[in-house]
């Protein structure tokens, strides 16, 4: 636990040792205050909600998730220093948890730094706050499942370009799967069970169910098993390379 401690602090530290998470921010904060206000059409509405505000979370999250991914191992595997890393008294385990979390924190943050649109919809109504607070829980799971799946495709390469576009295409199958126009093509060839399975695995449908307010316990569940199946791939990356 100590050492999953030190990685998590020097990961943590890193990201505001440069501009790199300044910018991240503040391009993630401008994005949602223009797809809340003026594509989501906030005001216009007339109702005391954050519905437009967390509409757009997975497309937001799509790019800005996997541009802070990519660089988790890539960027290390590019100077050598994955082999200096695991050469320390460390777990693979505890590098790829420490990094993970590092990163899922630092999003977190961001989306915390939100919370000025939270109080202006408590300013002009009386909003359910307690589906909003479901909501931003929801958001923070998804945005780790699609970090674990960055981080694992960045191990994979050496390349943070190469890893960016992995890891947006993997994550965009992970959205959409659950969309009716992409289960229309599995229906007539596959059993029933086959494509609800597939449906199941779509982010879109467990965050929606969740941003409505509805903590189910599986939709929780989902992203954790999604979360820890790709941490465990990412682990399992490392080794092999190690190997190598």
């Amino acid at each position: 636990m100590n050492n999953l401690g030190v990685v998590l602090r020097r990961e943590l530290a890193s990201y505001f040792a440069t501009p790199v998470a300044y910018v991240f921010i503040v391009i993630y904060l401008v994005m949602a205050a223009v797809f809340t206000f003026y594509l989501g059409g906030f005001y216009e509405r007339e109702i005391a909600d954050l519905e437009p505000f967390f509409r757009f979370h997975p497309w937001l999250y799509l790019f800005l998730v996997p541009a802070i991914g990519m660089r988790l191992w890539a960027e290390e595997r590019k100077y050598g220093t994955v082999e200096l890393l695991l050469t320390l008294p460390i777990t693979a385990t505890e590098a790829v948890l420490g990094k993970f979390l590092a990163a899922w924190l630092f999003i977190g943050l961001a989306l915390l730094l939100t919370f000025p649109i939270w109080i202006t919809v408590n300013v002009l109504g009386h909003p359910d706050n307690g589906v909003i607070v479901a909501a931003y829980v929801g958001s923070w799971l998804m945005a780790g499942g699609f970090l674990a799946i960055s981080a694992c495709l960045s191990a994979a390469t050496r390349n943070q370009v190469v890893a960016f576009i992995l890891s947006v295409v993997a994550c965009f199958v992970f959205l959409l799967s659950g969309l009716p126009m992409v289960l229309d093509l599995f229906r007539g060839w596959l059993p029933q069970a086959v494509i609800d399975g597939i449906g199941n695995l779509s982010f879109l449908v467990h965050f929606t169910s969740i941003s409505r307010g509805v903590l189910d316990l599986r939709d929780v569940l989902y992203f954790v098993l999604v979360i820890g199946f790709w941490l465990a791939a990412n682990r399992i990356v490392l080794e092999r390379k190690k190997a190598e």
